[in-house]
Order: structure tokens, then C-alpha cells, then sequence
């Protein structure tokens, strides 16, 4: 049987509105923490269709090291996480990792535009940002106001090079405030990682403190649950891309939803009547 789940709005509303364990523990907190503040929203399984050119570049790898290809519900879990720990995970050796990285590299440089944005997220995207704009504020590049605008930027996993490519390609970027990803030189790997600095750039671009009881992060894969949690941040989960409701859920994703105009309801509501 299928568990019943929260109302999306109405179980971040939750999270927004009480502290965290965590938080009462270290310092006094109202206990109303105000509407969300930043957005960190997953690119692969999300924003964007990319099994295609992602596998096709995976299948490629594993040929070039004569290495056996995975089959296709283990290829099918490439999509999301670093591309470096599923290459380990399925059969590549740790001595052949910089060799298989470069075949992947090299073949997905040519098939990582063959991404589709998934039907309904540009629009959800353009109501996402205009919930998240109050009347009369500002976007945080633009100058500073009494009600300065929230951010919608996007944190992957996927190297920055390629991200900006990709949202550029889609027509992504226009809706987006930042594009933030892993590096090529794989200092920045996890998605833990890539949340640190998307937080650490955001203070630098918007010149106001990240409050983390303030941020949401959105993803289809568990590591985007797990990395938001080694912040504080909790996480709604999407259905439409490469995770399971068992798999998000169990991560301990907040909610998950369905469509990407509910997953604008569960950031911010709309409160017209």
C-alpha cells in the first residue's frame, strides 16, 4: 500500500515555521523563521531529461576500457549522483578511474545538448520566481530593497562547465539567479559539496546571510536529500525524474510531489483566495 503523504505546502510550512533540533540546541530562535530565502534546485532528473546523453556517454567509457557495460537498471542509477562513485560502484577500477573519466568526458562533451527540459518546469520555474519576487523588491544583483527578492539557483552534481551549457541550451538560465556545480578537477565532488558553495556564493552575490532554516533543496535522488541534510536543509523530492518515492522518502525528503506545479505549491503557496 502506498503511504499517505503530508500536504506538500503544509509540511514545509512546518519545517519553516518550528526550529530544528539542531538550531535550539545551539542558540535562541524565533520560532517564526519568515518564507524561504533560497532555492537550490538539481539539474539531471529535475530540470532536465538527460539519461540519454548522460548513458550514452557511460556506455562509451566502459567500451574504451574494455570494461563489461552495466546493464540497464544499474546504467539507470548513473544519473544524478557524481559520475565518479557510480564508475566505481559498477565494475570500473579505482587505477583505470582517470582513464574512464576521460572517455566519459570526452564523448559527453559532444552528447551532453541531446537534454530535454522536462514538459511544465520552464513555467513553473516563471511562477516560482515571480512567488518568490514580493511586490515592489529587487532581484539580490539588481540592488537591495525593504523586501528584497528570494534566490532560485540551480546545485548540481554536474560539473559548473557543463551545467552552464546545458541551462544555457535549454533556456534554463534565464529563470535561474546562478548556476552552481561540481568541479573539473574534482575538489568539489559531492553534492554536499556543491550545497557549501552555492551557500558560501550566494553570501558573496547577494551580500545578506544564508539562514538555512530559510533554504529548500530540490531534487529526484537520494544524494540530493542527504547532501541538503549535512546543512540543515530540508529537501522536497520530484517524481517525474530517476528516484523512487521509496528511495526519497527513505532519504528523508520533506515531501515529494508529482508535477512541477506542485512543486511550486509546496515552496510557496499561493495564498490568493
Amino acid at each position: 500500500m502506498t503511504p499517505r503523504l503530508p500536504d506538500p505546502a503544509s509540511a514545509l510550512a512546518a519545517h519553516l515555521t518550528q526550529p530544528s533540533r539542531d538550531s535550539a540546541r545551539t542558540q535562541r530562535r524565533d520560532t517564526d523563521r519568515g518564507p524561504v530565502e533560497l532555492v537550490l534546485i538539481d539539474l539531471d532528473g529535475t530540470l532536465s531529461d538527460s539519461a540519454t546523453s548522460i548513458l550514452s556517454a557511460v556506455r562509451h567509457a566502459y567500451r574504451a576500457l574494455s570494461v563489461p557495460v552495466p546493464g540497464e537498471t544499474d546504467l539507470r542509477s548513473f544519473v544524478g549522483p557524481p559520475m565518479q562513485t557510480s564508475l566505481l560502484a559498477h565494475g570500473v577500477p579505482a587505477d583505470r578511474l582517470d582513464d574512464a573519466m576521460a572517455a566519459y568526458r570526452e564523448h559527453y562533451e559532444h552528447s551532453m545538448l541531446e537534454a530535454t527540459a522536462y514538459p511544465g518546469v520552464i513555467d513553473a520555474l516563471v511562477t516560482l520566481r515571480s512567488r518568490l519576487s514580493p511586490e515592489g523588491s529587487e532581484r539580490p544583483e539588481t540592488g537591495r530593497s525593504a523586501r528584497t527578492a528570494a534566490s532560485l539557483v540551480l546545485a548540481t552534481s554536474k560539473p559548473e562547465v557543463f551545467a552552464g551549457r546545458i541551462t544555457a541550451h535549454l533556456g534554463l538560465d534565464a529563470h535561474l539567479d546562478a548556476v552552481y556545480g561540481a568541479s573539473l578537477d574534482e575538489s568539489r565532488l559531492s553534492k554536499a559539496a556543491v550545497i557549501a558553495h552555492a551557500l558560501a556564493s550566494e553570501r558573496d552575490r547577494t551580500g545578506r546571510a544564508v539562514d538555512a532554516a530559510r533554504v529548500v533543496m530540490v531534487g529526484d535522488r537520494h544524494h540530493d536529500v542527504e547532501g541538503a541534510r549535512e546543512h540543515g536543509i530540508d529537501c522536497i523530492g520530484v517524481l517525474w525524474g530517476y528516484g523512487s518515492r521509496e528511495e526519497l522518502l527513505g532519504a528523508g525528503a520533506v515531501t515529494v510531489v508529482e508535477d512541477p506545479q506542485e512543486l511550486v505549491e509546496a515552496i510557496v503557496p499561493d495564498r490568493r483566495s
